[in-house]
């Protein structure tokens, strides 16, 4: 009975007492601690009857299964698009009401998730405390370092719901998700544009400020947008375009 009341006081509290050897990153149940060292292992003993995908969580394979049914329980009651799992709905709708509750203390920017804030955030510091083991390079976040290690291991963890692509990162993931949910938390301080993508709102505000950061190396002609000065040097190259 102690010992239960003292997980419950974790829980409630946040305390995180388990933490992988590996990464380091800290868990308040031991179970999850585990779940998370298969990630590290390669363990998936969760096996889809239908394709033979192998999964490290059984909740996992069952939102999976869903692909095979067509199953979306969660419907919006406002546009009635339905998804395969209800975090995916609530985030979507945000497009709706439009409620933008995280702001951040060094600029003032509004963000629709904390998640949102919080990649904003780096832009605001120059610390890099999180350096890659392999190569030396420096980073602000662990999370970003996470996602840099796997370029040298190759590996894709994090899986889309609703398509079941997979990704390197769970920032990948939450970007990718986008497109199915219809977020756009990014909005342009001269005329209130929204877009879904952070490159999409700094290539869009190029068209207010005038700004062109592209050059030709040939011509020393300037755009706003990279791919319209790659479209441009194919007159020099002749590439057709």
């Amino acid at each position: 009975m102690q010992s239960s009341h003292k997980i419950h006081k974790m829980v409630r509290t946040g305390e995180k007492l388990f933490t992988c050897t590996q990464c380091g990153k800290s868990f308040t149940r031991s179970s999850h601690l585990n779940q998370h060292m298969m990630t590290h292992t390669g363990e998936r003993p969760f096996t889809c009857t239908q394709c033979g995908k192998r999964f490290t969580q059984s909740s996992s394979l069952n939102q999976h299964i869903k692909i095979h049914t067509g199953e979306k329980p969660f419907k919006c009651t406002q546009c009635g698009k339905s998804f395969t799992i209800s975090s995916l709905l609530n985030r979507h709708m945000l497009t709706h009401t439009g409620e933008r509750k995280h702001r951040c203390d060094q600029c003032g920017k509004t963000f629709t998730t904390g998640s949102f804030l919080k990649l904003h955030l780096r832009v605001h510091t120059t610390e890099k405390p999180y350096s890659c083991s392999v190569c030396g390079k420096g980073f602000t976040w662990r999370t970003n370092l996470n996602r840099h290690q796997k370029i040298h291991t190759g590996v894709k963890e994090h899986y889309c719901f609703e398509c079941w692509k997979t990704f390197m990162t769970a920032d990948d993931l939450e970007r990718h998700q986008r497109t199915h949910t219809g977020e756009k938390p990014y909005t342009c301080s001269h005329c209130d544009k929204r877009f879904s993508q952070l490159g999409s709102l700094r290539a869009h505000e190029r068209t207010h400020t005038g700004e062109k950061p592209y050059m030709c190396s040939h011509c020393n002609k300037r755009f706003t947008q990279l791919g319209a000065l790659r479209r441009h040097e194919k007159i020099h190259t002749g590439k057709k375009p």
